[in-house]
């Protein structure tokens, strides 16, 4: 597998009719991580893939793979294996023959393409599948196809476009098991855009959180999840309450409409009397006495929890996680745990 220590976006930028659809992306991507971009449709994660991969031409900035500079290569040149949303894989090919391909365009001998095709079959498990068409197989198996042809040309880096999202919730878990194990075993680079932040926590070394085509924080998932660094990638990231307030003096906070006076953890520059946000996951917020009364209008099951949304008197929405059983009509107090509440400026 070709090499390199690093790999750097410096001040990537992607501009469509007049407008920003990447602004001033700024990575380091080091051998051996498993990158992802995350964030909403038309954030322009798949924009920062397309770019590296060399499919769209960049509006300003550079990449470069050590010392070599990338996006003045055509895409055939920068050896990056690709694997797309839809697959695209050729329908009236064998999978062995899919798989092959790009050993075959590249001129190698023949064993060569018979031995390292054999061994990426092997690798996603499809060895009894070998001869038959795309068509003939489930959406899973074509995918796993798609990994293999990414991977038999040995490439310096592997860049995935969302490659689970066409699949069903049971074979998305097994597939994301299936990508991390052949990134471990391979030793692979890979950058993985996604929008389901799950499917990021789960299998990323690090995250790129993107918005409206700028890059909001980068970090290991530990650290984006537990530690925003605004309120969009709070948002994002599962803090359903944004509760506005106001911050008063002892770093106390006053948050609107709950007549509730508490303390969270300032996230951002805050000064005394400054409006604020106040940030809670809904499996944060604690049903028990004591609390703010709510009443509770949708509730969800979901297994061991129940997902429910519930106003207070006067009208703020609460969204909640809890084991206990509840049902709309019911009346129950909710405490917000000050170690779990985050503070960002208004």
């Amino acid at each position: 597998m070709t090499g390199f220590e690093t790999l750097r976006l410096d001040g990537v930028t992607r501009r469509f009719g007049g407008a920003d659809a990447l602004a001033g992306l700024d990575l380091e991507i080091r051998r051996g991580e498993f990158i992802a971009l995350l964030g909403p449709s038309g954030c322009g994660k798949s924009t920062a893939l397309n770019c590296l991969a060399g499919l769209l031409p960049l509006s300003g900035g550079s990449i470069w793979r050590d010392g070599t500079r990338l996006d003045t290569l055509p895409p055939e040149r920068r050896g990056f294996g690709m694997v797309f949303q839809n697959y695209a894989l050729f329908p009236h090919m064998s999978v062995r023959k899919n798989v092959s391909f790009g050993l075959r365009m590249r001129g190698l001998p023949r064993a060569e393409i018979r031995r390292r095709t054999d061994d990426a079959i092997r690798l996603v498990h499809l060895e009894e599948h070998a001869g038959k068409l795309p068509g003939q197989l489930s959406g899973g198996q074509q995918q796993r196809v798609a990994i293999a042809r990414a991977v038999v040309v040995e490439p310096s880096l592997v860049l995935m476009d969302e490659p689970l999202s066409n699949l069903d919730a049971k074979l998305r878990l097994e597939m994301r098991t299936e990508i991390r194990r052949l990134h471990q075993n391979l030793g692979l680079t890979t950058v993985y855009v996604t929008h389901d932040q799950e499917e990021a926590l789960s299998m990323a070394d690090r995250l790129v959180v993107l918005r409206a085509g700028r890059v909001q924080q980068i970090g290991s998932p530990e650290e984006v999840h537990t530690r925003p660094a605004n309120r969009h990638v709070a948002d994002f990231l599962g803090f359903r309450n944004l509760l506005p307030g106001a911050l008063l003096a002892d770093g106390e906070i006053n948050i609107n409409d709950l007549g509730v006076r508490t303390k969270g953890t300032p996230v951002g520059p805050i000064s005394d009397g400054d409006a604020i946000v106040a940030a809670i996951r809904p499996e944060d917020v604690l049903v028990r006495s004591g609390g703010v009364e709510v009443t509770v209008e949708v509730a969800a099951y979901h297994g061991r929890e129940i997902a429910a949304e519930a106003r207070t008197a006067d009208g703020l929405h609460l969204h909640l996680r809890t084991s206990q059983r509840l049902a709309p009509g019911d009346k129950v107090s909710v405490v917000l745990p000050p170690d779990r509440l985050l503070v960002f400026p208004a």
